[in-house]
């Protein structure tokens, strides 16, 4: 069954995700920014991420805008050359902005981890799944109980999810990655 889920969703214009977002997108719009959900829309994607349905786990689907940084124009005397207001690119993603708003938002919860959604015009969507480190379910669990210990605190703020990793440059064992700039 999710095989089938994921293939709708690798091209989600040539399958049923299309009409189903085309009824969806305009609710999620008149929604909170960040709104707590019951089920996933992508249950495979969520049950890889780690997301299991029993007590202890969250799911929040969260909207942040889309595009590149967003910078107002110098008053002062620049050359326009200079005023380093388009093409702006921040240094963080989007999801990972994302998954930040959301941490902030429930600050009793840790993220576990998070995966894209939808984009209209204005926004991408995100889901992001939360674990609560306090529930028993999760404390006896022995495959999550790790988050449940005093180091796994903020995930999200320090950058220690999958989307933080990689904009950290934690992921590719390359010229450019942290881990080779702390060698030398």
């Amino acid at each position: 069954m999710y095989k089938y889920i994921r293939d709708a969703w690798k091209n989600p214009d040539e399958s049923y995700v299309r009409e189903l977002m085309w009824e969806r997108a305009p609710k999620w719009r008149r929604q909170s920014a960040v709104q707590r959900i019951e089920r996933p829309t992508r249950l495979d994607r969520a049950r890889s991420l780690g997301y299991r349905a029993k007590k202890g786990f969250v799911l929040v689907r969260t909207r942040v805008r889309r595009g590149g940084r967003r910078k107002s124009r110098f008053i002062g005397g620049r050359k326009p050359k200079r005023m380093g207001v388009n093409k702006i690119t921040q240094a963080k993603s989007i999801q990972r902005i994302a998954e930040e708003r959301v941490a902030k938002k429930y600050p009793n919860l840790e993220v576990l981890n998070s995966y894209w959604v939808w984009a209209d015009g204005k926004y991408k969507y995100y889901e992001v799944i939360l674990v609560d480190p306090q529930s028993p379910s999760i404390v006896n669990d022995e495959k999550i109980n790790w988050i449940c210990s005093k180091k796994h605190t903020n995930r999200a703020l320090r950058g220690l999810t999958s989307a933080g990793t990689k904009g950290r440059g934690l992921t590719s064992k390359g010229k450019g990655s942290e881990q080779a700039r702390r060698k030398k």
